[in-house]
C-alpha cells in the first residue's frame, strides 16, 4: 500500500506545480481581460487582437464599433479588444 502511494507522488506534486504555475496564472489573465472588456466605454480608445487602434464610437453586447479615422467606422467582437490605451494616446 505504501509503495504505490510512494509512486503516485510524484505525479501528484508534477500537477500541483503545474495547476501553481500555469493554471491558476491563466486564469487570473482571463478574469482581468473580461474584466476589462466590461469596463469598455464609448470614446476609449483601444487596440484589437490583429493591431488595429482606434476610439470607441458605439457598444453593443458582443460588438463594439471603432472609429479608425474620421468617417471611418469597423465593427469588431469585443473580444478581439486586446488593451485599453490612455486617453490621447490615439489622435
Amino acid at each position: 500500500m505504501q509503495s504505490s502511494l510512494m509512486s503516485m507522488l510524484p505525479l501528484i506534486l508534477m500537477f500541483v506545480v503545474l495547476y501553481f504555475v500555469m493554471i491558476r496564472p491563466q486564469m487570473k489573465k482571463q478574469k482581468e481581460h473580461k474584466a476589462m472588456i466590461d469596463a469598455i466605454a464609448k470614446g476609449d480608445e483601444v487596440v484589437t487582437a490583429g493591431g488595429v487602434l482606434g476610439r470607441v464610437s458605439k457598444i453593443g453586447d458582443s460588438y463594439v464599433s471603432l472609429e479608425v479615422a474620421n468617417g471611418v467606422e469597423i465593427q469588431i467582437q469585443r473580444s478581439a479588444v486586446v488593451q485599453v490605451l490612455p486617453k490621447g494616446t490615439y489622435k
